[in-house]
This record gives C-alpha cells, structure tokens and sequence, in this order.
C-alpha cells in the first residue's frame, strides 16, 4: 500500500535519481520532474499529497511554484530543499507558505523524517470489506482488543489486508481521534530505520541540520504499526523492546528521554514462532508484541469475501476512472473469481478487477475479461485489428518474446539477491539505468512477481 503520493522538482538528474530511490524505498507513490513548470503541468492533472522541490532552478524556481500552490492548491503542503540555505531564506521561504526547509547536503533519514512529518495522514477509506464467517468472528474479536490498549500482533499471507485490520482496531478504540502512524520495517533500509523509528537531534549524523521527531512521536496519543516487523534487525529489535517496556523514547544523538502514550500494533507475514526458534527475532520482544495474537486469513480460506471484495474494488478504481456508469460482475466472471484459489490474496484481487474493468465494453463484466494469469492477456477473445505492419507476425516471435521476458525476469530475481537487494548495485552490474530497472521491477510486480525487499 502506498504511503502517500510525492511531486518532486529537482533539476540535477543524479540527485533525482537518488532522492526517486530513497522514496521509493519506502513505498511512497512518486512522481518526478526537473523543472517548475513541469511540476505546474503535473499539478494541474493530478493530485498530490506533498511537493518537494529545489528551489534555485531555472525559470520561474521553487518560490515560483511555491506561490503557484498557495494561489491554487493551498491544501497541498511544500517542502522546499536548496544548497544555499540561510535562516533568512528558511524564514522567508515558511512565511510564503512552505512547511519546512532541507538545506544540501542531507542524509536519507533526514528526507524521510521530514515527509513522514508533514504528509497528512490519509482518511482511512479501507474498512474491512467482510462477509465470511471466519472474517466477521475476527473482526468481533478485534472490537473487544481495540477496546483495550494492550499489544496485538496480526499475523498473515502478504496481502491479505493486515494493515486494514490494524486500522479497524485504531478506528475502534479510545485512541481514535489520535493519528495513525504505519511504517514498513521491511521497506525503509536498515541503516534509516532507527532514525525514522526514534528521531534524531540536531547534528547527530551528518546531514542532520535541525532536529527530528521519529515515528514514535508522531504516534502521540495515537497508535503506531510495526509493519512486518520480524524483517527488523536484531540490534534494533534490542532497541525496540526497551522503547516498548520504558514507554519512552530518546532520539538519537540526544539525552533527554521523552514519555510515550502510543498503543502499538505489529504484523508479520512469517510463522513468529519460526522465526524466533531460528534467532532471527528475539523471544523477549516477542511475548512483549504478542500480548494479542490475531491471524487474518488468506483469501481462499474466506471465500464469502471474494465477491464482496471484488464489488468493492470495482466501485473504488470504477470512481478512480471517472466511469458515469459502474459495469456488474455476471455470473460467469462470480463463478470464475469464486473458483481462484488467490495465491496472491486482496491485492491479487485487486489486480484482477483492475485488468476487467480495462477489458470489459458493456454495463457486464464477464468470465472473459476477468483475467487471472497475465499469460491469458495475449489470448484474444474475438477479431482484433492489427497494425499493418505486425499483422503477419508468426505466432512463434511472440512465443520467443515471453521466453526472451521470463528468462529477463529470472535475471533481474537473481541479480537482487545477489546484490542483497541494492537496487544501485543490481542497475550497474545489468548495465541499465537505475530508472529502467525501476520501470521492469514495477512491470514484473503488476505481473504478479514478488521483488525482494
């Protein structure tokens, strides 16, 4: 799930590239530009969450944008980030309306502690779409723990919908109208996570030019969720614990110890108990998280939720699309949805009735245009007209076009693994651009290809 949708501006391209990758690292939706007026064109046909811009550019700049948003899109929060940063040009740059200043050079952390700060939390719009009886004893379940502020720990499949269900236990307890603060442990890198988790004070790393709250501030008087937390380190789970058991945080490079009123939550895709038994997570932190274990389903173990769910996504990328009329699902697609076993769970669904909803040509969608393996995309239903100049291509080029993709994709898997992931690392030893590798990882995940973390 997304963190949020960026615009960055920034016209030197390697220091794009690098701050594209760091945001992405951390599951924010993003989209980059080199110039103001770009981002102005951008602006005007699509919404965003936060803008981060340079502001010495050519043509109108930063502070041209900037006055650009507060005349337009005032909502829209600024970010502004410059190499010559003076405390005049940080006031003056708040006083025109930006939340905040990054001066250059900065680290990673710092980046990701300051959008993290001032992206405004999203209404939650992903309430448990349920009808299985399995799903309905659950989430009465969870309304008598959110009742409680003791730690829950939801276990299940990659996306099955774990963060829902930690959201309904927010929504649902006395801490409601407190944020909801959600971090991918397994998304941020190692070396940031501790910064991002606990904060840091002015000139504790290099780069840190001012002082940071870390998640667990933010969190104030609210809930925190520990995404897939056993992918989290063993030094920082040591860390973790002693945040968990003081109730209190100090940031880093700091000395004074701030008093927490967080309730957290924590998800794992992994068997827990394996997990621990194989040193990989400690047993003391464990029984601290575990004080309320909860395991959401697979999707096929709920099957009275699939056409629910799928009614749902329908109405949501249905609205999305701006489509006048939303088309049903007949009952050939029903029967085709309820036979799948979703390996690949809500988000495979997802998918699914994202692909019909581009097939489908009248008010029903049918059994041919739910598509459930990407294979099936080159199976053509009926007379499709060809460009003249491919309209004789043997059938045997297109099969050597997707061995030519798999063996690609196999590549591309072996050469993350072997680079333990460094998306840096796999671009230059594939001889590619780190963008051109960002483009085929994004095909391969809408294929449905799991990409190491």
């Amino acid at each position: 799930m997304s963190e949020g949708k960026l615009l960055l501006v920034e016209d030197d391209h390697s220091l794009r590239e690098a701050l594209l990758d760091t945001l992405l690292l951390a599951q924010y939706e993003c989209v980059d530009v080199c110039s103001a007026e770009d981002a102005i064109i951008k602006l005007k046909i699509e919404s965003f969450d936060l803008v981060i811009s340079d502001v010495q550019m050519e043509g109108i700049g930063g502070i041209g944008l900037l006055n650009y948003l507060q005349q337009n899109q005032a909502q829209v929060p600024v970010l502004l980030m410059t190499a010559y940063a003076t405390i005049d040009n940080a006031v003056n740059a708040i006083k025109l309306g930006a939340v905040d200043y990054l001066a250059k050079p900065f680290a990673p952390e710092v980046l990701l502690n300051q959008v993290s700060r001032y992206l405004k939390p999203k209404i939650a719009q992903n309430m448990p779409i349920v009808a299985d009886e399995k799903s309905l004893a659950l989430l009465k379940l969870a309304e008598k723990v959110a009742s409680s502020d003791a730690s829950v720990m939801i276990m299940g499949p990659s996306g099955s919908g774990k963060e829902v269900l930690a959201r309904y236990i927010h929504q649902n307890s006395s801490r409601d109208n407190g944020p909801f603060i959600a971090i991918n442990c397994a998304a941020i890198p190692e070396n940031m996570l501790e910064a991002t988790l606990f904060g840091y004070e002015k000139g504790s790393f290099t780069g840190a030019y001012q002082a940071c709250p870390g998640k667990f501030e933010q969190a104030q008087g609210g809930t925190l969720l520990l995404d897939e937390i056993t992918e989290m380190d063993l030094s920082l789970q040591a860390k973790l614990l002693r945040v968990l058991q003081e109730r209190e945080v100090e940031r880093l490079g700091g000395r004074k110890s701030i008093k927490l009123n967080i309730r957290v939550l924590a998800t794992s895709n992994r068997d827990l108990k394996a997990v621990v038994a194989s040193g990989k997570f400690r047993e003391d932190l464990y029984y601290r998280i575990n004080v309320f274990p909860l395991t959401w389903p697979s999707l096929s173990q709920r099957p009275a939720d699939i056409l629910p769910l799928a009614r749902h996504l329908l109405a949501r990328h249905g609205a999305k699309s701006g489509l006048l009329e939303l088309p049903s699902l007949d009952e050939t697609a029903c029967r085709r949805l309820l036979t799948h076993r979703w390996p690949g769970n809500v988000r495979e669904l997802d998918n699914v009735i994202q692909r019909a909803l581009i097939l489908t040509n009248g008010e029903f969608i049918v059994g041919s245009d739910i598509i459930l393996d990407t294979q099936e995309v080159h199976i053509s239903q009926g007379p499709v007209e060809h460009p003249l100049h491919s309209s004789n291509k043997p059938a045997e080029l297109d099969a050597l076009g997707d061995e030519l993709k798999a063996q690609e994709h196999v590549i591309i898997l072996e050469t993350l693994n072997m680079c333990q992931g460094s998306r840096k690392l796999v671009a230059e030893k594939l001889g590619i651009s780190a963008r051109t590798l960002r483009y085929k990882m994004a095909k391969m995940r809408d294929m449905g290809i799991e990409i190491p973390a």
